[in-house]
């Protein structure tokens, strides 16, 4: 398997777009969170939010992991990769 330095994943200006805004909502989620604990809030509501902000990662990273097998995984595999199972394998085991 190579580097993970050496590999890259092209994305069009949408795809970037769209992810960047989610990942923008995630910190500012968090950065809410942050302000809530400096404000001395009810644990509730910031066990609350935390929640959302873990759903709102979680929900991210299906959808990264969904267009990497689509594309990246299929890719490899029609170019004779198969070592990028494993790299699935692994990659499916950190979110079980």
């Amino acid at each position: 398997m190579a580097d993970c330095c050496c590999k890259k994943k092209i994305r069009s200006d949408e795809e970037k777009k769209e992810l960047t805004n989610r990942l923008s909502r995630i910190i500012g989620q968090l950065e809410g969170i942050k302000n809530m604990i400096n404000e001395d809030r009810y644990c509730d509501e910031i066990l609350t939010q935390l929640a959302a902000s873990d759903k709102a990662i979680k929900n991210l990273s299906a959808k990264l992991f969904e267009k990497h097998v689509s594309t990246c995984v299929v890719n490899s595999i029609q170019n004779g990769d198969m070592s990028v199972v494993d790299e699935v394998v692994t990659l499916f085991k950190r979110y079980i």
